[in-house]
């Protein structure tokens, strides 16, 4: 199979909630290919009227590299169909087989168009807001290599983002709780995002910079999990809560 014809399953997938077996050792995709394969996919949702509204890290805690098996901080693109309100109560049949994860969203106050150090990160975000990300590979049993993952956009499928704040640089081992139904079955610090989760950002700008691609104004950076993911199902509250940031949730029917 060709990029395209790699694409197009992918979107299928997505599209339909199919899951399918992975590609990159059939089809012999290397990391290069993989992030050729993401734009085409992002390009389908594109061509269907859906517009860019940020990026997500992935692989970027030590917990999340071990969970998948895989040592490398990889990037996905986030577009407006992904969007949940804060509190809205959505259909879980739309996903294959959903996880959710703790995030920090950081809002870009300047377009982004070279690649940026941690002292200046600060210079081009405004904002900063608590987030769940929900994550739904497209393969069968979330089993995949580095180069499946990226192919799939990094399973990038929703996400929510609490009430923004004003950007504190101090945000270092801030406490996380991810609950479901109010049991909190995942916890961390905002520190195990590679030390410092606006590193996320400076890693996130080296990488767009690489790839010709501008972090615009308004759009929003999510900058990976600290926790592990956790699997959820219909009927549920999905709640997380990060100290000194606030609490963000949604609901599955």
């Amino acid at each position: 199979m060709n990029h395209q014809e790699i694409a197009e399953i992918l979107d299928q997938a997505a599209r339909y909630a199919r899951p399918i077996s992975q590609l990159a050792t059939d089809c012999q995709i290397d990391l290069d290919a993989a992030y050729q394969i993401q734009n085409l996919c992002v390009s389908k949702r594109l061509e269907r009227g859906e517009y860019v509204t940020g990026y997500k890290l992935g692989i970027t805690n030590r917990a999340k590299m071990q969970e998948l098996g895989v040592h490398d901080l990889i990037w996905g693109v986030l577009t407006n169909s992904m969007e949940i309100l804060n509190q809205e109560k959505v259909e879980v049949i739309r996903w294959i087989q959903p996880r959710a994860e703790t995030e920090i969203a950081f809002r870009i106050s300047k377009d982004i168009e070279e690649s940026v150090g941690l002292k200046e990160i600060t210079n081009y975000i405004d904002k900063m807001a608590p987030a769940i990300e929900i994550v739904d590979s497209r393969y069968e049993n979330f089993k995949f290599s580095l180069e499946d993952v990226v192919a799939d956009n990094c399973s990038a499928s929703a996400y929510v983002v609490g009430d923004w704040i004003n950007l504190e640089e101090n945000i270092n081992d801030l406490q996380i709780h991810l609950k479901v139904n109010r049991e909190t079955l995942a916890e961390g610090k905002t520190n195990a995002i590679l030390s410092n989760p606006l590193q996320s950002v400076v890693e996130l700008s080296r990488l767009a910079s690489k790839a010709g691609t501008v972090i615009k104004k308004g759009q929003i950076v999510l900058a990976g999990a600290a926790t592990t993911s956790i699997n959820f199902s219909s009927n549920q509250l999905i709640e997380a809560q990060i100290e000194k940031l606030g609490k963000v949730s949604f609901k599955t029917n």
